[in-house]
Formats: C-alpha cells, structure tokens, sequence
C-alpha cells in the first residue's frame, strides 16, 4: 500500500515547529488537558487499582501532557515519544530541574507506527492530537495493543473529517490540488480499534473553532504548528499568489462572521479502551465481540 503521508515530511514540519510551537498550540493544549481529565479514571479507588508502572506519550510534542502525567504518578516510568528529534529538545525544557529522589521523563525519538518497545510493557498509552499523521490506524492500534499490557488503558485523541472544511473548500475553489489532509471518522477510528481487539471502547467527538483576522492568519498558525501539507500528492510546486488569492477571496465571501473574523472549525475525536488479555480472541463466530452505533454520537460544539 502506498503511503498518503511523508512522513519525512511530516517529521520535517513539526521539526521546524519545534522552537514556537508552545506559542501557537493553545487548541492543543485543550484537548489535551480535557483528554487528561480521563486518567481520573484510574485513580477512582473504587477499582482498587495499582498505579501504572510505565506510561507512554505517542506524540508528546513539547510534553506537557507527559511532564502531568510523571506528577500524577511519580514512581512510574514516563516516556515521551515523538517523530521529530528537536521537538524533544524542546521537550527537555519543561521537564523541570532535577531533583534528587525524583523521575523525570524519559524522551524517545521514534515514529508512532513502529514501537521501539518491549511487548505488554505499558500501563497506559496517551496519544493526542498525533493520529490524523498516521493513514494505517488498524496497523497503528495492533501495535498498541502490542506494547500494552493486558488491561492496559488506551487514550487517545484525533481530528475528524469536519476539521478545517472551510479551509478545503476555500483552496477547492484555487486550484485541484489536495491542501487539506483527510482525516478519519469516529466510525473509523471505532472499527480500527475493534480489528485490532480493544476492548470496551468509548467514543466522543466535539466541535471547536477557532477564529483569523484573515487566511494568511490561519495559514501562519498552521505552519508554527507543524499542520502543513503533508499528503504525497500535494503540489510539488508553490501554490502561488493567485491561487492563494482566490481561496481568500472564496474563503471571505463564504466565512466572515459578523464579528469580522474568519472561523476554522476542528472536529475532535477523542477514545478510551483497554487491552485485552493475552490471546483473547478478536472475532468470535465471525463477528466483532463488541460494536458501537458510531454513526449516532452526535458532535457537541463548544
């Protein structure tokens, strides 16, 4: 199978993002602080529980999601693992200084489709906002389950196909070149999980906007971030002032608001499940053990 990203070329971005992209990334860190509201879950001493002894961060960016989750629980192993080296870099900063008697997190430059780690490792796998770069999701999620320990909680959060469609229609009325990556449905995300044998999966989606003085605003934002045009059949040449022009053009008649700004839209996929037990069947008597009406979650807008 061919590939839909390049994914040097996606390494390459959020490599160059690395330096500013805390300035830019507020959505993210929403979402991630709304996706770490979930670990309250394991920390319920009602499940009687043990704390997990060894959490990964796929996707850590600049880690403050994986710096929160070492003071949740201090004497686990914390494992930050992104794509792009400097964003690691980057990462050490916020780590804090060292302390004696204290963890801090253990960095690991590696791609989220191929785990550099042992098999039933890990307590807890953490992903946000890192998935929409992967094409492969059942691939991906079997090697989560891999990683993970029986039981082992999967978390994770993603953008959905409602993501940036002004910004699409805006470039379909430019020029018949892909400038928006599509990104996976809930329905997708759900099946993939399934075929690769979680279980008890839980899933929600949310509607987020975000709003630009203009497009060059929104394209800046996008760039500091990383987000740039990642699909191999995008462009090999520049897009050009005329045809940028008339995408803002399209995207001013369509989207100004009538408080002057332009809108951007994210739709947020967010899923919890867990690991099944070693050689727990995923199919039984041809079906999936477990499924979800995922055509009926409604998008709550925030």
């Amino acid at each position: 199978m061919t590939d839909l990203f390049d994914h040097r070329q996606v390494r390459r971005a959020f490599s160059r993002a690395a330096h500013g992209y805390d300035n830019a990334a507020a959505l993210q860190r929403e979402v991630a602080a709304r996706l770490m509201e979930q670990l309250d879950y394991l920390d319920d001493p009602a499940l009687n529980r043990a704390p997990p002894q060894v959490v990964l961060d796929v996707g850590c960016g600049p880690a403050h999601a994986t710096v929160a989750m070492q003071k949740r629980w201090p004497k686990a192993q914390v494992i930050a693992l992104d794509l792009a080296l400097p964003m690691l870099h980057a990462a050490r900063h916020n780590f804090g200084g060292w302390r004696p008697f204290t963890r801090r997190p253990d960095p690991v430059c590696a791609d989220a489709r191929a785990l550099p780690l042992r098999d039933a490792s890990v307590d807890v796998l953490f992903s946000n906002l890192c998935l929409q770069w992967v094409e492969d999701l059942p691939a991906v999620f079997a090697g989560f389950r891999r990683v993970l320990r029986p039981g082992g909680l999967l978390l994770l959060s993603s953008f959905g196909p409602d993501t940036l469609h002004e910004l699409r229609a805006a470039f379909a009325q430019a020029d018949a070149a892909p400038h928006v990556s599509p990104f996976a449905s809930i329905a997708q995300v759900g099946d993939a999980l399934m075929h690769a044998g979680f279980r008890n999966p839980v899933l929600d989606r949310d509607g987020m906007s975000t709003h630009y003085a203009d497009l060059p605003a929104l394209m800046r934002e996008l760039r500091a971030i990383g987000a740039t045009n990642a699909l191999r059949s995008r462009r090999s040449t520049l897009t050009g002032k005329s045809r940028f022009a008339r995408a803002a053009d399209a995207y001013e008649v369509e989207r100004r608001g009538n408080d002057g700004l332009l809108p951007a839209s994210w739709e947020i996929i967010t899923a919890m499940a867990w690991a099944p037990d070693a050689g727990a069947p995923i199919r039984e008597a041809g079906a999936e053990i477990a499924q979800f009406p995922a055509d009926r979650i409604p998008i709550r807008r925030r």
